[in-house]
């Protein structure tokens, strides 16, 4: 296979004569034209570009400050809560020591309900130990009202000498 060769492709085309005081050519002014052009479409994008971006920076923007109002919003919620919840840790103090009278108030303590809860209970458990030992203590001591005195001491199946010894004893002698 051979290839033709146009007689037309092989001949480099005819040269513009140079313009006078160094004026460019119709070949040059056709290329400064469409280079022209390139950089009029390149700055037009360019300029599409920087509009989107400064719409775009627009709305970051506008979301930044609704986002920043919220959080103040939240934080001032936030602190009004706190304020409230310490008021009725305060005030559930004060009802859980006048529901536990036999409790000393400074007994029960604590920062938040669930301390109160765990001061009232341990408390009550240790006022319960307490009363449970005194009441064994009063009734080992207890002597009934109006009991009779005791008879005196059976002296069956004693010998003389713990018969006199007993009879001593009743009349306040020593042994």
């Amino acid at each position: 296979m051979t290839e033709e060769i146009n007689p037309q492709e092989s001949k480099p085309g005819p040269e513009e004569p140079p313009q006078p005081n160094g004026q460019p050519t119709a070949g040059e002014l056709a290329a400064i034209k469409a280079e022209l052009e390139e950089d009029k479409k390149a700055i037009a994008a360019a300029q599409v570009a920087i509009t989107d971006r400064d719409k775009r920076i627009t709305e970051l923007q506008a979301t930044v400050s609704v986002v920043t109002q919220a959080g103040e919003t939240a934080t001032t919620e936030l602190t009004q809560a706190k304020q409230a919840y310490t008021k009725a840790v305060t005030k559930y103090l004060e009802v859980a020591r006048a529901a536990n009278p036999t409790i000393p108030p400074d007994v029960i303590t604590g920062a938040t309900i669930e301390e109160i809860d765990a001061s009232v209970k341990k408390a009550s458990s240790i006022a319960t130990a307490v009363k449970a030992t005194l009441e064994a203590q009063a009734k080992e001591a207890r002597i009934p009202a109006g009991a009779p005195t005791r008879g005196g001491i059976s002296t069956e199946g004693l010998t003389p000498r713990e018969k006199i010894a007993a009879g001593i004893q009743q009349k306040g002698g020593t042994s």
